[in-house]
């Protein structure tokens, strides 16, 4: 009997040696598993299919409810704020009287005080849009008419009402320290009394959006995964987590479809993607809070599911380890001393035993992993060198041209051209500055194309000259024949930079910038050269010496040294940058890329 078993025991040994985890595992737990998770699944989907939406509705709609209330509070402050302002101080008040105008002014930055954390101006109207008395600021910029503003016309065309605006800068009154708020204006038609006769008028009340894009923005429902944003009745958003993406038009909402749902639950589909929309109306404004919560989540966040979830998953575990504990400790042993072996490793151990008995699988891993460990140690240094000079220089040349400088002379630049009345000017900038910014990080991608590059030099060029209108001209000379091949993002962006900066900007008049490209067999040639003041024998001497040299080594010329860094790592040592330079007469910069087609050209000519 000792014998026959000893002999089951030697031939399950060797079954055990011979045989694959999969197999093991697979025989010892898909009974119990099968039973287990069927019966699961089962009870999971009906509990699911006729509670799941019904739970999440009722959510929405109370966090909704939520936000309404303090919204509606927040609104009703300001209305407040603006009845006061009306029946207890303009109704009262006689303009023509000696004193009105001034008792008028006391009582509007009293009510200023009180409330200046959620306003930023009160001002009076008369019926031609001139300004009777305003606070904090009180003094109207002679670039604004406020009889045309449209917080204006509408409080003149329906007098009946309060009117809550969108949220826009406002803009009226000369602020000594420039700043620009971004407002919701409530106006309203008030009836003034002057010389005992009524005339019409507009108190405007201008509210801080920060107050409502605060009560807004902490709300979140269905563990995170559905958001709220905020509408007028036309469909325009007031707020929305991702503002500014929609405002870029890097991201879409369906919002003018919420704008025609009622108050309540609706089922839609956007994107491809199924949705569960709640509608709640906010009182006298008209606006409407629109909370998404995308389908397919709204399984995690009901409470009831989970805890019954829970009973049924425990029970099951409680089967599979009551049953199966030994079996598992025995099996998972070998898997024990591997993981352990291959943490000793981590911790930098020098010699490491991967000799493992167990099964096939186990035994044929330990040798692969003994047998790699030497040659990833030889490789592993080179590669993260590799790597990290790439990402080095990647990063760089990103947050070279992200310059916040530019970002925020450029949006000065609109800002004044809008202020200007220039809003042909203006769009056109904003254009060239999205144009741009699309191409710097064009989703992630290294290589663009050509006509990618020209653009994105056009654009740069393009706001810059509206900064410098008076010292830069530029002509781009690539022929359309070069478009469709690929090159390293921002390669001639950086030296179309120096060639502003330090030759066309230093020269007393204006200067030229010319941008050329052409093709000669397999290689594709770009020169960029202006007319600026240049440079002398040394300075050139000095400047060829620092490309060539990686860019965290160099003290001038960052931009040309990360370009010709970028070039040689991507292409080869056969290409990079080339300088000529005499002083007084301009520079020249040459750059050298092998003639590869891009992605999309590729696919249009195998289509062919």
């Amino acid at each position: 009997m000792e014998k026959i078993a000893s002999g089951w025991k030697a031939r399950w040994k060797a079954l055990y040696h011979r045989s694959g985890i999969q197999m093991i595992l697979s025989i010892a737990f898909t009974a119990v598993a099968v039973v287990g998770m069927l019966f699961l699944g089962i009870a999971l989907l009906l509990r699911f299919s006729t509670s799941a939406n019904e739970v999440a509705a009722e959510n929405s709609q109370r966090v909704l409810a939520q936000v309404n209330w303090s919204l509606d509070g927040y609104l009703r402050n300001m209305m407040r704020v603006s009845d006061t302002v009306y029946y207890r101080v303009i109704k009262n008040a006689d303009l023509d009287q000696d004193g009105t105008a001034q008792e008028l002014h006391d009582a509007l930055e009293l009510l200023y005080a009180k409330d200046r954390d959620v306003l930023v101006s009160l001002a009076v109207f008369d019926e031609n849009g001139g300004l009777i008395s305003a606070t904090p600021l009180t003094e109207l910029k002679n670039s604004v008419t406020p009889s045309r503003e449209g917080w204006f016309t509408t409080a003149v065309e329906r007098i009946e009402n309060l009117h809550f605006s969108t949220p826009h800068v406002q803009n009226l009154f000369e602020d000594p320290d420039s700043r620009y708020h971004w407002v919701v204006s409530l106006s309203r038609h008030v009836e003034l009394t002057r010389g005992g006769n009524m005339e019409s008028g507009v108190l405007l009340v201008d509210m801080n959006f920060s107050g409502i894009e605060q009560i807004c923005k902490d709300v979140s429902f269905s563990n995170g995964q559905g958001y709220l944003y905020l509408i007028d009745g036309n469909g325009e958003v007031i707020y929305h987590p991702r503002q500014q993406l929609l405002y870029a038009g890097l991201q879409e909402e369906n919002n003018l479809t919420a704008a025609g749902y009622a108050d309540g639950t609706h089922a839609e589909v956007f994107q491809s993607q199924k949705r569960q929309v709640t509608v709640k109306t906010v009182g006298y404004t008209g606006w409407k809070l629109v909370g998404v919560v995308p389908t397919e989540t709204l399984r995690d966040n009901y409470s009831q599911l989970l805890l019954f979830a829970l009973f049924v998953v425990s029970f099951s575990i409680f089967l599979l380890v009551f049953v199966n504990l030994r079996l598992s400790e025995w099996i998972t042993a070998p898997m024990k001393k591997l993981d352990h072996a291959v943490k000793e490793l981590e911790k930098g151990a020098e010699s490491v035993d991967f000799n493992v008995d167990g099964p096939y699988e186990v035994e044929h891993l330990s040798r692969s992993v003994q047998s790699m460990v030497s040659t990833m140690r030889h490789l592993m240094e080179d590669i993260l060198q590799q790597e990290e000079e790439k990402r080095r220089s990647e990063l760089d040349v990103l947050q070279s041209q992200i310059n916040p400088h530019f970002l925020y002379n450029t949006l000065d630049a609109i800002v004044w051209m809008i202020e200007d009345g220039k809003s042909e000017q203006a769009e056109n900038m904003v254009v060239s500055l999205s144009t741009f910014f699309r191409t710097v990080l064009s989703r992630g991608r290294e290589f663009i194309s050509i006509r990618e590059e020209v653009q994105h030099i056009r654009s740069y060029l393009e706001i810059q000259k509206a900064r410098y209108q008076d010292i830069l001209s530029y002509e781009i000379q690539v022929a359309p024949e070069l478009y469709p091949y690929e090159t390293l993002k921002m390669t001639l962006q950086p030296l179309v930079e120096n060639a502003l900066y330090h030759g066309v900007k230093n020269k007393r008049s204006g200067g030229l910038i010319r941008i050329s490209g052409e093709r000669d067999g397999k290689l594709i040639r770009f020169k960029v050269e202006d007319d600026g003041i240049g440079m002398n024998a040394e300075a050139l001497t000095h400047l060829q010496e620092e490309i060539r040299r990686p860019c965290k080594e160099t003290d001038t010329g960052f931009g040309m040294a990360n370009v010709n860094e970028r070039i040689r790592m991507n292409f080869g040592a056969d290409y990079g940058l080339m300088i000529e330079s005499e002083e007084g007469k301009g520079t020249r910069v040459w750059v050298t890329i092998p003639a590869v087609l891009s992605e999309n050209a590729k696919r249009e000519e195998g289509a062919r």
